[in-house]
Parts: structure tokens; sequence; C-alpha cells
């Protein structure tokens, strides 16, 4: 809005201090700070008063329409992804009757499903097992290593007496 910079600003401090004097100098300040909260306060209102005149005129309708147009791929993606995650939400054995053929159904489904989550659970935890094994059988023959070759090797102690 305003181009101010530092020198400025110092100038127009300098001003005010000799045109208002020290003592008047905070009552200043805080008029003009209230002025230019009235000012963004307005200025805020204004903005949203726009945006609810183009959100009735149908302007957010356009903007999808124009995405669309623009991107179609891309649109088309987001439409598959609402479809799956509409149909994944309807799909919740608890609405069906219980003894009609569809909760039958959708009970197995469930249970299918349950089954499903259990098994990927538990050879996530066996593989991240085995991968823990791994990793300590190879921390214990670094280990081993480390200690053969501190053994094996004279110290700087031994050498320096002999």
């Amino acid at each position: 809005m305003f181009d101010l910079g530092w020198t400025e600003l110092l100038v127009i401090g300098v001003v005010a201090l000799i045109v208002v004097g020290p003592k008047d100098l905070p009552m200043l300040f805080r008029i003009v700070g209230r002025f230019v909260g009235k000012a963004r306060g307005m200025a805020r209102e204004f903005s949203r008063a726009m945006e609810d005149a183009a959100d009735e005129a149908g302007v957010s309708d356009i903007q999808k329409s124009f995405k669309t147009a623009t991107n179609p791929m891309g649109s088309a993606m987001d439409s598959v992804k609402q479809a799956t995650r509409d149909l994944t939400d309807s799909i919740d054995p608890t609405k069906f009757d219980p003894d009609s053929e569809t909760g039958k159904l959708a009970a197995d489904r469930a249970e299918s499903a349950k089954k499903i989550q259990a098994a990927t659970a538990r050879a996530a935890a066996e593989r991240k097992a085995k991968e823990a094994a791994e990793a300590m059988a190879k921390a214990e023959e670094a280990e081993a290593a480390l200690a053969a070759t501190s053994s094996g090797a004279p110290s700087s102690d031994s050498e320096t007496k002999a």
C-alpha cells in the first residue's frame, strides 16, 4: 500500500516528536492505532461482503466449471475419489436388517475385512520382528569384530614399556 522505508519512518517520528511533543506522543500513537484498526476492520468487512456477493452470484460454480475445463483429468480423479469415498461410507453392516440376505452378506464382508486387517497387522509385526532380529545379529557381529581387533592388537602402553 504505502512504500515507506525505515528512513522515512524515522523522519516522520522525529517530526511528530517535535510537533506533538513527548508528553502527547503516546496518546497520538494510540489514536493512530485505533484508526488503523478501524480501517482494517472496514476493509475486512468489505472483502467479506464481496465474497458473500460472489457466492450468491454463483462465482464458485463458475470457478469449479472453469477448473474442470482447464484440468479435466484432475477433476475426473476428484470425482472418482469422491464416489469411492461415498461407496465405502455406504457399506455399513449395521444399517441393513441382520435377517435379510443383504444384512448377512454385509456382516460376512465386515468379518472378512476384519480378518484381512488382522492378518495384515500380524504380517507387518512379523516382518518388523524379523528385521529387528537381523539388525541385532549384525550389531552383535560388529561388536564381536570390534572386540577381536581391540584384544588382538598390542596396546601402546605395552610397546613403550618393552
